[in-house]
């Protein structure tokens, strides 16, 4: 569908490029499928059923764009983070753990679906194994990240709108 919405991007002076996950085997799978486009450069993973808008938020993505080391995840405050996975952060700002979807959350702060990752995320994806879910979970190659000392969390700030369009 967004293949014949969008085509190729070339009335908007962009090219997109397209893979199908054939089968929900979890959003970490992303990688494994994207393997050749990633071409072992840093990237970006934007969850497609997610929008986001506001000020500030253009020059935060920006700055992210060059070639960075670990991974960058935003997050935002959320009433009902047991729906997400839960980033809980120090007062310092340092990521002290990441869930998916816990019953008890530590915080109320919900990773958005919007990622930033370094050259290493296509070996780190590689080396996952399924959730009980059966899916390669975006928060264990969080983790993966996390316990390299690698990871890197942004609360989006006022004014910066995050909609879950998969949420009515």
């Amino acid at each position: 569908d967004f293949q014949r919405l969008l085509g190729s991007g070339d009335k908007w002076g962009v090219s997109f490029t397209y893979q199908v996950q054939p089968e929900p085997k979890g959003i970490a799978e992303a990688f494994l499928l994207g393997e050749s486009f990633i071409d072992g450069k840093p990237c970006a993973l934007i969850l497609g059923d997610n929008l986001f808008y506001g000020g500030g938020l253009g020059e935060s993505l920006r700055a992210r764009t060059s070639d960075h080391e670990g991974a960058l995840i935003f997050c935002q405050e959320v009433q009902d983070p047991e729906r997400y996975g839960v980033v809980e952060i120090a007062e310092s700002g340092e990521v002290i753990s990441i869930e998916e979807k816990p019953s008890n959350a530590k915080s109320n702060l919900a990773a958005t679906g919007l990622y930033f990752y370094d050259s290493q995320v296509v070996a780190k994806a590689k080396s996952l194994k399924p959730s009980s879910r059966g899916e390669l979970e975006i928060s264990d190659l969080n983790n993966l990240y996390l316990e390299d000392g690698q990871l890197e969390a942004k609360v989006l700030q006022r004014g910066a709108v995050w909609l879950d369009t998969g949420t009515v």
